[in-house]
């Protein structure tokens, strides 16, 4: 349970220096193009560098574009032309947000089911009680972080 929590604490701090980046937009013809073109090389000298011919080098370039190329790829590529490739996912939210957000939908589906059954028996509970025990059973699931957790998508 806490170790769960100690490795999501600590990938959202790894994590929260690159939400800019978020923001950056992929250049129209990809990046090696654009920073082939920046640097003032052509395509024949890069493709001399990494060691394949031209041609090659203009699938590599149209597959990047596309969403195609191989991670692979761009560490050779990147490295030939001195750059870094630079691989991440980043989440759009915390991991805690994610995990605190579907825990919330566990527990809601749960106590629906579980609210439903005490409705039949004339024991049911106002919103407040509900609301209370909602907050409860989520903050219960997100700390347990039980493998079924993301059995269900949102």
């Amino acid at each position: 349970m806490q170790k769960t929590r100690l490795i999501r604490e600590q990938m959202d701090a790894k994590l929260a220096a690159l939400r800019p980046f978020r923001e950056a937009s992929v250049p129209a013809k990809g990046w090696i193009r654009a920073v082939r073109t920046a640097l003032g090389m052509q395509g024949k000298q890069l493709a001399e560098r990494i060691g394949i011919t031209p041609q090659s080098l203009s699938e590599i370039e149209r597959s990047e574009a596309i969403g195609s190329v191989s991670i692979k790829t761009m560490r050779r590529v990147a490295e030939a032309m001195d750059c870094e490739f630079v691989y991440a996912l980043v989440p759009r939210t915390s991991l805690d947000e994610m995990v605190r957000r579907q825990a919330g939908a566990l527990a809601k589906d749960r106590l629906s089911r579980a609210s439903h059954s005490m409705a039949l028996e004339g024991q049911a509970l106002d919103a407040g009680e509900n609301q209370s025990i909602l907050s409860r059973m989520t903050d219960q699931i997100a700390d347990e972080s039980p493998q079924s957790l993301w059995d269900k998508k949102l």
